[in-house]
């Protein structure tokens, strides 16, 4: 089964940018579509952006649209989340998750792969 690993993370103040890289482990990357999530502490963990398995749809919640991009690699088995215009509002922990190519995108129940999370902290 593939396994994903997140880096990207760290500290950064408000208007800054990061990008999220998600490794997988293995060549059947290309089978999944891939999401992200993300968990702020307090609250429950929420969709941010997902990517069907040959890229060709891409869905974002509507607080991040404009700000953040989806893309994957499927050569180099990796996804990514590029976020500019970071606002502290943003601040959580950042999972990626793979999923079947079937069903919605914004449900974390179809996932059922998911990496460990990387922390992302924006200070105002």
């Amino acid at each position: 089964q593939v396994q994903l690993v997140e880096s990207g993370g760290g500290l950064v103040q408000a208007g800054g940018s990061l990008r999220l890289s998600c490794a997988a482990s293995e060549g059947t990357f290309s089978n999944y579509d891939m999401g992200w999530f993300r968990q702020a502490p307090g609250k429950e963990r929420e969709f941010v952006a997902a990517i069907k398995w040959f890229g060709g749809s891409i869905y974002y919640r509507d607080s991040v649209k404009g700000r953040f991009t989806i893309s994957r690699d499927n050569a180099k088995n990796t996804a990514y989340l590029q976020m500019n215009s970071l606002k502290p509002e943003d601040t959580a922990i950042y999972y990626c998750a793979a999923k079947s190519p079937a069903g919605t995108f914004v449900k974390a129940e179809l996932y059922n792969i998911w990496g460990q999370g990387t922390q992302v902290t924006v200070s105002s």
